[in-house]
Order: structure tokens, then sequence, then C-alpha cells
């Protein structure tokens, strides 16, 4: 499955397919149109508790992974997973997130947990 990551702050592509928001909250200063979104799946994004205490710090990175996957392992996070992997087709899947940093948010672990459930 191409499963893509792209920031909301960018302008959407002609080929992301499917795109999900992937926050618990609503990017700042983003309308609707602007993200183009075919979903929303705050329930899949981490805990507000594990959100601020990660707080994006590239040192809490390894741990905040760890936790975050100990989340999506839930039954109910399995379950949305599937769902979500199912509603992209065969097409691409574009993960939406806010922050900043590219390479240490949670679209980048999520991204990980649907290539594992492929896996399975």
């Amino acid at each position: 499955m191409d499963i893509r990551i792209r920031r909301a702050y960018d302008d959407p592509a002609s080929g992301d397919g499917y795109r999900v928001l992937v926050d618990r909250v609503w990017p700042r200063g983003r309308s609707r149109q602007q993200l183009a979104l075919d979903a929303w799946a705050k329930d899949l994004a981490p805990s507000t508790a594990l959100r601020q205490w990660f707080g994006h710090r590239p040192e809490r990175w390894d741990a905040f992974r760890v936790r975050y996957l100990t989340e999506l392992d839930a039954a109910s996070a399995s379950a949305q997973l599937r769902a979500l992997r199912t509603a992209a087709g065969h097409g691409p899947l574009t993960l939406v997130y806010g922050a900043r940093d590219t390479m240490h948010n949670q679209a980048v672990v999520l991204r990980e947990a649907l290539r594992a459930l492929g896996q399975r």
C-alpha cells in the first residue's frame, strides 16, 4: 500500500489519493476546503496525555514511538487501522498532520503501524 505523509500546511497534491487528518486537534488557520480531506481520524491520533508529554521534543522520540505504537495496538485502534486501509482502497493513502517536524510526528508512527498491519 502506498502510504504518504503530508503536512497540513502544504497544499494537497492531485496524486494524494485518500487524505486523512491524523491529528487530535484541527490545524490552526486551515479550512476544510484547504485541507481537502476525505476523513479525520482523530481517534487514531496519540492520546492527549501522550501528545502533551511528547511536546515534539526529538529527545523523547523513541519513547513516544513505543508508547504510541502501544496505543495503536489496542483492539479499538486496530479495528480503526483496518478500516482506514479499507477506506483508502487500492489508491494512495495520505496521512495529513500539523506538526512542524517532518521526521518526528505521529504520522510517521501511524504509517509504520499501517504497514505492519498489512504484513500480518
